[in-house]
């Protein structure tokens, strides 16, 4: 049983650790997306700041991973000028992608239990996807109706906004997919043998 300084260097690793997870969704949308220009002058995205969200949830946990994702990636909305607006709803999406993902991994799978490769790498596969999924479907409906609803944007631009987001989200997903696969793969290991590794029950 763990004592009580134990569960406070744990939960201040675990602290850490969000912080560092949500700089690096940060840096990945800031300074390595690829901006594509949408209808009425708005933007949308190629990024992995998405990869970066599950692959905390998968390391931390569906609450600390998300918080990770929404903070870092709202962050990065609001210190850029062209994605300001869409600050409050990248907040709620990348939490939710962050407990989707969390919930499938552990309260399912229990991945940080000791398991072959095989099946950590097919649940590290189901979780990005149940996590990346959600967002593939809910960012442009999301998107539709907060542009609408929220900031006023007229119908039919809306839902041509909404259709570019779709097919740029399901990009990167598909990458984001490959990203957490080979990284959680490559790091996992790395920090067993380094007593680094939470587990999470």
């Amino acid at each position: 049983m763990e004592n009580r300084q134990d569960k406070m260097d744990n939960k201040v690793y675990k602290l850490v650790l969000t912080a560092l997870m949500a700089a690096l969704c940060y840096v990945s949308f800031t300074y390595l997306k690829i901006p594509i220009p949408t209808f009425g002058g708005d933007y949308t995205a190629l990024h992995i700041g998405n990869a970066f969200c599950v692959l905390a949830a998968l390391l931390l946990g569906g609450g600390y991973g998300g918080l990770a994702g929404s903070l870092g990636m709202t962050i990065a909305d609001l210190i850029d000028p062209t994605y300001i607006t869409s600050a409050p709803k990248t907040f709620v999406l990348k939490l939710c992608i962050g407990l989707i993902a969390g919930f499938v991994a552990h309260n399912i799978a229990h991945i940080t239990e000791n398991h072959d490769s095989k099946y950590i790498l097919k649940w590290t596969l189901i979780a990005s996807i149940a996590g990346l999924g959600f967002n593939v479907i809910f960012d442009p409906i999301v998107g539709f109706f907060y542009k609408n609803y929220i900031l006023g944007v007229q119908s039919d631009a809306a839902k041509i906004m909404a259709t570019w987001a779709a097919g740029v989200t399901f990009i990167n997903a598909i990458a984001g997919t490959i990203v957490v696969c080979v990284v959680y793969m490559a790091v996992r290991p790395v920090l067993k043998k380094a007593g680094l590794f939470i587990k999470i029950s």
